[in-house]
């Protein structure tokens, strides 16, 4: 099997109507930067995307769709025009970069602090059932509050939400949008019976849980096409008490229902969150086999195992986080195999450049010696 620069992951990948130059996404990163007073985007971000243009694909770090979506400091929002006018610029630079860069759209549910919401009111969820996981507020790492349960007349505004942030996406010029259904937050927490406790229409069997994702992405798919829509799963994965009896049988049936709309993608985190890819037993190909839409793969990925799986047809992208943060020049590095810098964890969220805007790109030098 070829792992040199020819192979499959380095060329082009048509996404719908889109054409990506290599099959190299860049993941959602929360990186806590954003302006401290407002929550939008600024020149600093700019900066960030604008160096990692390289990529297929840029999927942006997670962004909440409403106050009541934020559950973590300093991250950015899509629902106030500064915050419309911040990511405009980030955009503009990345398509004169040459490159494509999907909004991630986001509502955390209940993972999520007082601190943090209008009016310092309890995060709202499926059920009120606390979730066994911190969050990141002024003050540093927090446990999450207690949240309550929404009533079923409060799930049309959540709705609403989304489609507003889909609109605002568009307005900033994004290439299309990927729901975050992954990691325990709000949407996820829906999917699962560990979570969803609810005993309408939107709890109990595996079709009232996936009841409120597909309403969320058949509102989404009104404002920009279906081909510009893709979200992102983790069916296994525990980030934030994510649970599920039967996993399989859940994302089974939401994958088979996302294939008959049509979207772009399915995004899936494979295995659990920044540790093993088989931290349970889950069979990926099946969810892949059911969507005819594109697959990307994420989680843990090597350069080797990248290539391997795309030529193999296991998957259509991969999605690199970690490696992105600290190789602005990621696909260009993969490509040519060349050395990779090291990501400093201490700088991941919050702060300034410093671990940022502040990694190298590959010196002309480097690069000759790297393709020798």
């Amino acid at each position: 099997m070829s792992h040199a620069s020819s192979a499959k992951l380095f060329t082009p990948f048509r996404l719908g109507d889109l054409e990506l130059k290599n099959r190299v996404v860049m993941a959602p990163l929360t990186r806590n930067r954003a302006n401290k007073h407002d929550d939008a985007p600024n020149a600093l971000n700019v900066e960030y995307y604008r160096q990692r243009a390289g990529a297929g694909l840029i999927i942006t770090e997670a962004t909440q769709i409403s106050q009541q979506g934020q559950g973590y400091i300093w991250t950015p929002g899509i629902y106030r025009d500064a915050q419309v006018v911040g990511w405009k610029a980030v955009t503009d630079a990345v398509h004169e970069a040459g490159g494509l860069i999907f909004a991630q759209l986001w509502h955390v549910g209940r993972v999520s602090h007082v601190s943090l919401q209008p009016g310092n009111q309890a995060p709202v969820a499926p059920s009120a059932v606390l979730a066994k996981t911190k969050t990141y507020i002024e003050s540093g790492f927090a446990e999450v509050s207690e949240p309550r349960a929404l009533a079923l007349d409060e799930i049309p505004g959540i709705i609403a939400d989304f489609v507003r942030a889909t609109e605002n996406a568009k307005a900033a010029g994004f290439d299309g949008i990927e729901l975050h259904g992954a990691h325990g937050y709000l949407l996820d927490q829906f999917l699962r019976d560990g979570s969803n406790q609810r005993q309408d229409a939107y709890g109990g069997s595996i079709e009232n849980r996936v009841r409120l994702t597909l309403e969320v992405i058949d509102a989404v798919t009104r404002v920009f096409p279906k081909e510009r829509v893709g979200i992102r799963i983790s069916p296994v994965s525990p980030a934030n008490d994510a649970r599920d009896s039967d996993p399989q049988a859940l994302f089974g049936h939401l994958v088979g229902e996302l294939d008959k709309r049509g979207i772009a993608f399915i995004h899936v985190v494979e295995g659990a969150t920044r540790d093993a890819r088989d931290y349970l037993p889950f069979d990926y190909q099946a969810l892949r086999k059911a969507f005819r839409g594109a697959y990307i793969a994420n989680n843990g990925f090597t350069r080797d195992l990248a290539i391997e799986t795309v030529e193999k047809g296991e998957a259509d992208l991969i999605a690199f986080g970690r490696l992105f943060i600290a190789n602005p020049d990621l696909p260009e590095r993969l490509k040519l195999d060349a050395p990779l810098n090291t990501p400093d964890v201490a700088t991941f969220y919050g702060g300034d450049a410093k671990g940022y805007t502040d990694y190298p790109a590959l010196a002309p030098g480097e690069a000759v010696q790297a393709a020798e």
